[in-house]
């Protein structure tokens, strides 16, 4: 049984659990509006490399807005299962919340995509010979994962960590939550194991980047796969397209950690943002 679903709140029928609050219907249709924002959003990434040569801010911002569509239908989804479901019992989906909340309330400069701060912020010459530490959790299904969305790791630790200093802190948890929250995913998501790579190579905090794509897709898996198992039906083309992928085939390592580098060499410079991360980094390992 999936860990997600709260036992609490459900009683065994056969293979199934009958849901005590949720609104079957309202849970899927956000399953739904969740999938056909994923789609959009795939439709903008491979749609990047052609506009992106005409008009690079648009192809960007393109991307970024898709992206917290993403994260806004899938707080929809939280909004209307959290009875049934327990988002905080999960690093991933934990983040994904936290992440939303964030950019919903936009009372700060973080989170800004990596994109976004290498082309559309000041000069990018200012950056040559720069090298970027870039994390990803490894994908451990057969499934290949080309998408990416890197921010910084820094951003999540001055927005969610109780310790930090940062003003842009949030300030809504009593402290003793809003720790175990951020225990949770620092080691739920091996944060430290990427810290003491970054240390190791004296990257800047804000040269280390983490890909928010895997999050994002073991977050729906495991979401998809505990509402599954409730009962709820997967209803529209979008939601039945993305069922066998989320709960049966894509799985994410978040112990394990690849690590690429991306050098801003006058070569990149030249070449500008025709090229999505994952092609430009050099692969390095694995943590």
């Amino acid at each position: 049984m999936n860990s997600l679903v709260r036992s609490v709140a459900t009683k065994r029928t056969g293979e199934k659990k009958d849901m005590a609050t949720m609104n079957i219907a309202a849970a899927e249709a956000a399953m739904s509006r969740l999938a056909n924002a994923m789609r959009r959003y795939g439709e903008a990434y491979f749609a990047y490399q052609s506009l992106v040569k005409v008009d690079r801010e648009e192809a960007i911002e393109n991307l970024d807005r898709a992206f917290e569509h993403k994260l806004e239908t899938f707080h929809t989804l939280y909004d209307v299962s959290k009875s049934d479901v327990d988002f905080f019992a999960h690093a991933d989906t934990a983040l994904l919340i936290a992440l939303r909340n964030a950019l919903h309330h936009a009372d700060h400069p973080l989170f800004r995509s990596l994109l976004s701060e290498l082309w559309l912020t000041d000069d990018p010459q200012r950056l040559l010979g720069a090298k970027f530490l870039l994390a990803r959790h490894s994908v451990a299904s057969d499934g290949h994962l080309a998408m990416t969305h890197y921010i910084k790791l820094d951003d999540i630790y001055a927005r969610l960590d109780p310790s930090s200093t940062s003003p842009y802190r949030d300030s809504s948890l009593r402290r003793e939550k809003a720790m175990s929250r951020f225990e949770l995913l620092e080691t739920g998501m091996a944060f430290g194991v990427v810290g003491d790579e970054a240390r190791r190579g004296r990257y800047p905090a804000n040269q280390v980047y983490l890909d928010m794509m895997p999050v994002f897709v073991s977050a729906v898996s495991r979401t998809f796969i505990a509402l599954e198992a409730l009962g709820i039906a997967f209803r529209g083309f979008d939601a039945e397209t993305y069922r066998i992928p989320f709960t049966r085939e894509l799985r994410v390592d978040l112990q394990s950690v690849e690590i690429r580098i991306l050098t801003m060499s006058a070569m990149q410079l030249l070449i500008g943002p025709q090229f999505l991360i994952l092609s430009e980094a050099v692969r390095c390992g694995e943590l």
